[in-house]
């Protein structure tokens, strides 16, 4: 097995606050890890060291095999608003272009890029932030790296470019070494956890139930070695106080192995949970929640919500899903009244309180402290900010730990409806898992916006599905059970699709025998053998156009619609055959 990273004794601090201090390990080749630890202990930082964007405070060494590309994910992406996703794409990937031929590069990010539903015409200044996110992604896959380092590589994206992104990296021989919060993901491109915890790094082999397993018996056990130094600590204690001529200078040795035991039995390890329990309580709901009455909203010329009608009821549980730039946080603006509708209505009940969580709600004075910003020691110990935070500038927390700031200081005004528009995005799995279990005892009405498959299935009853033109579906079920709907009947719609064609083509009145083709049948079904050969060629000759490598971007997005019309008529005439040679003679 090649190792591709060695790290040994690299440390990080800011200030008195150590993050790590001289951990190492070690990654191989065709590993998938995912790094997992609490907001703000060290994972992104630990990332760019490796990245070569940072570097350690205590020295140590980082080695690379020299022969692999490397290539960083970061979670803000520094872009040009006036250039085009193409040239932003090749303007940053000259590192990554070393050696392959730049058409051939330009396919790639063509390709990736139509995956992603962008054009590389379209300017970087029009995109939403998941859009951009997919630009930043598709520069990372189409360098074909042998090593990514990912940081949150899911946030802000929409469910279809997750599930893509997925796929990808599945089946892809790359390393990786990531920080994600999504639980599913994790589990299916992933091969190992790696976790930081107490500025200590542990790896466990396997999917995240294997280490929520292995962690619980790691902390066990180290707490079972604690009490047995106490018990022998217990001995030394009753020798140190024994008779003078025991205290002699012979045994000065085992005087220094008391004060050594004493500070071992003193560490006992101590898992800090984030706990919602005393905040579970939501004022009185009465029976109107949200009447939504033939409710129209178009913004820009496009058109975001189409008559729609629904009455939201009491402690029902609802998500809302929908590709980036469809209009979900419009949506969720209009029913919290910050925005109102074109036509119809949106009314909502005068005993609704709401806490609305949202992407540009999070609006901190930077310059003031954890405490000033919620006074309140309890609840903030609740919420994993430490006496010795309280008095931190919100300026040097991190985005995780701002994020989970902000979310007390909407739960603690106890809303009866709450509504979280992308409350995944920053957070670490073990905020989110306490997350889940408030949220599941919430006794309120609780609308999600998320891309967070593991968060949806846990907590909804049903989802709004958004289409284009204002379209949305009610689904009764999870996110997983939708997916598999969906799945299943688009192959359903295909299968008989495919069926009918056949039928109506081949089928015929039972009182109609015919036994030969007409001319002018016979003259369609030569020249249908000819148009099916000459589509044939056509379509071999676009396939060694897209993999020879010797095409322009123009000429390869041209032959890829092409490539599609092909198959269309190929099938149709194919059919059309098919239907004749029954009655060639």
């Amino acid at each position: 097995m090649t190792s591709y990273l060695q790290i040994e004794n690299i440390s990080k601090s800011y200030g008195p606050k150590v993050l790590f201090d001289h951990i190492g390990f070690n990654v191989n080749e065709g590993d998938k890890i995912a790094l997992i630890a609490p907001n703000g202990t060290g994972k992104t930082s630990l990332m760019r060291i490796l990245a070569g964007k940072d570097k350690s405070d205590s020295g140590g060494s980082i080695k690379f095999l020299k022969q692999i590309r490397i290539a960083f994910l970061e979670q803000e992406y520094q872009f040009n608003p006036e250039t085009s996703v193409m040239d932003q794409i090749i303007s940053r990937s000259k590192e990554y272009m070393e050696g392959v031929e730049s058409y051939e590069y330009e396919r790639r990010i063509v390709k990736i890029l139509t995956e992603f539903s962008l054009s590389p015409e379209q300017k970087m200044g029009e995109l939403s932030g998941g859009e951009v996110k997919r630009v930043a992604l598709t520069e990372i896959l189409s360098s074909e790296a042998d090593f990514l380092i990912m940081d949150e590589p899911t946030n802000h994206l929409d469910l279809d470019a997750i599930e893509y992104l997925e796929a990808y990296l599945k089946r892809s021989r790359c390393t990786l070494f990531m920080v994600t919060h999504d639980r599913y993901f994790l589990d299916r491109v992933c091969n190992i956890v790696m976790e930081m915890d107490h500025g200590a790094i542990y790896t466990y082999k396997g999917d995240y139930e294997n280490y929520l397993e292995k962690r619980a018996e790691r902390i066990s056990n180290y707490n079972a070695e604690t009490d047995k130094v106490r018990n022998i600590l217990r001995r030394e204690l009753e020798w140190m106080h024994s008779t003078p001529c025991a205290r002699t200078g012979k045994a000065k040795y085992r005087k220094q192995a008391f004060w050594d035991l004493k500070e071992r039995a003193s560490q006992v390890y101590a898992v800090k949970e984030l706990s919602l329990s005393e905040m579970s309580s939501a004022s009185r709901l009465g029976t109107k929640i949200i009447n939504c009455n033939e409710a129209s909203y178009s913004y820009d010329g496009v058109k975001i919500l189409s008559n729609f009608t629904y009455l939201f009821q009491k402690n029902e549980k609802v998500g809302i899903v929908g590709r980036n730039g469809i209009g979900k946080s419009t949506f969720v603006n209009l029913l919290c009244g910050i925005l109102k509708p074109d036509q119809g209505s949106i009314e909502i009940g005068d005993s609704v309180k709401i806490g609305y969580y949202n992407q540009l709600g999070m609006q901190f004075d930077e310059d003031q402290t954890v405490l000033e910003t919620v006074n309140d020691t309890h609840l903030l110990g609740r919420f994993l900010f430490p006496n010795d935070m309280l008095n931190n500038r919100i300026a040097r927390l991190s985005g995780g730990e701002k994020r989970r700031l902000y979310l007390l200081t909407i739960l603690m005004k106890n809303p009866n409806l709450l509504i979280l528009d992308e409350p995944t995005n920053d957070l670490d799995i073990v905020t989110l898992n306490v997350l889940e279990e408030y949220l599941m005892d919430f006794k309120g009405t609780l609308i999600i916006v998320s891309h967070d498959r593991h968060f949806l299935d846990r907590l909804v009853d049903h989802l709004l599905v958004f289409y284009d033109e204002g379209e949305i579906k009610d689904f009764i079920g999870t996110y997983t059970q939708y997916r598999t709907f969906i799945r299943d009947y688009e192959a359903e719609k295909k299968k008989n699709s495919s069926v009918a064609k056949v039928d109506t083509r081949l089928s015929r009145p039972q009182n109609e025998v015919k036994t030969k083709l007409s001319y002018k049948e016979k003259r369609e079904f030569e020249q249908l053998g000819s148009e099916i050969d000459k589509l044939n060629e056509e379509k071999n000759h676009i396939e060694n156009l897209l993999s020879g490598g010797t095409a322009t971007v123009d000429e390869i997005t041209s032959a890829s619609s092409r490539y599609e019309e092909i198959k269309i008529e190929l099938d149709e005439k194919e059919l059309r055959w098919l239907e004749l040679s029954e009655f060639d003679s």
